[in-house]
């Protein structure tokens, strides 16, 4: 009996030690992060806004609260154009922007946003996460002291907003127009004026005259900006910007502290987020458009062929030069081209012809 007593005695301190032993483990996986998100765009603005709390609130509901977002629009922490250096060096510990903003960083950070007369947003997606373009652009961040991902595509975009048509290539000379980007070197050959200033100026630009034109995205974002007020010709295709990827960027250092399911979990949310945003687009645009014609009277134009034309010839000049002028750039303009060879070879069989084929 006296045996027994003991064993008893000796299983409940047992157990006890291993309650104690196992409290430390149970404590960190319940741990909350609480963190902040900056973004290059207006507080709620449909599609980009809305599409970064849409992330934060997917990132808070699938990791069970332990990891907690708050969203800052442009300017409420920091400036639009800041959000990258805020997220390097720690203000924040995620960003949500385009990569084309951080030009002045290096040229080749453009090739992960949009490329002139590149990739639709299908293909783009496909080379990020199927032909390496995911792995190079994380090796560039990764000099910055960030992860980056896919967390959003504008889908392809309207050529932009002028206050006099384009009938010509003369009518680019001298043309003073909001426009990022690779796009930007390229309006400059051709004669024009580029000028970068974030989204939520735009309108007061465009009104004043102190831009003659500007792009911004397509009807469902150009809408909810009133640019329809400052100017009535909208033209198409968006040759700069066929399939725009909205990046999301994480602080690096925030994101190895955290465990391991919750590092999976943040990067499936994003990848989440950059499917839902090209569908909300593509939802919206057209309604948007029919607003803007039938309620506003703006003029939907297409671009001249002749200008498209020789905008094509000079985008591809300033891709090229891009390479050739640093390693890194070539090597990721390397991949770039080699798989649009491959991915636009099977868009043309596949669905240009069948867009074809259904207009007919």
């Amino acid at each position: 009996m006296q045996r027994r007593r003991f064993l008893r005695r000796l299983g409940t301190g047992a157990l006890a030690a291993g309650a104690t032993l196992a409290a430390p483990s149970v404590a960190v996986a319940k741990k909350t992060f609480r963190w902040k998100m900056v973004t290059a765009w207006p507080k709620n603005f449909p599609g980009l806004g809305t599409g970064a709390n849409r992330l934060a609130e997917r990132i808070t509901a699938m990791s069970g609260g332990r990891i907690r977002l708050k969203v800052y629009g442009a300017g409420e922490l920091v400036p639009a154009f800041e959000v990258f250096d805020a997220v390097s060096r720690g203000t924040a510990q995620m960003g949500h922007a385009g990569a084309y903003y951080w030009k002045g960083k290096g040229e080749v950070f453009q090739f992960f946003s949009a490329v002139p007369f590149g990739f639709t947003p299908q293909e783009v997606n496909a080379w990020l996460y199927y032909g390496g373009g995911m792995a190079l652009w994380r090796e560039l961040y990764a000099n910055f002291g960030l992860v980056p991902t896919a967390a959003g595509n504008t889908g392809t975009q309207m050529a932009g907003w002028f206050r006099k048509e384009i009938k010509s290539l003369d009518d680019l000379k001298g043309l003073k127009m909001r426009i990022p980007g690779l796009g930007g070197e390229v309006l400059k050959r051709a004669g024009g004026t580029p000028v970068n200033i974030p989204g939520g100026e735009l309108f007061t630009a465009l009104q004043s005259g102190t831009i003659d034109a500007t792009e911004w995205v397509g009807p469902y974002n150009d809408l909810a900006f009133g640019l329809y007020k400052a100017a009535k010709y909208y033209y198409y295709p968006g040759w700069h910007e066929p399939g725009s990827v909205i990046e999301c960027f994480i602080n690096k250092a925030a994101f190895e502290t955290l465990p391991k399911d919750l590092r999976q979990i943040v990067l499936a949310a994003c990848q989440a987020a950059n499917l839902d945003m090209l569908a909300e687009m593509t939802a919206r645009n057209q309604q948007a458009l029919e607003t803007l014609v039938k309620e506003h009277g703006v003029q939907v134009k297409a671009l001249p062929d002749e200008v498209l034309r020789t905008l094509h010839r000079l985008a591809d000049q300033v891709v090229e030069e891009i390479a050739a002028g640093d390693p890194f750039a070539r090597k990721v303009y390397d991949s770039y081209r080699s798989f649009h060879r491959q991915v636009s070879a099977w868009s043309g069989i596949a669905e240009y012809a069948f867009m074809r084929a259904r207009s007919l």
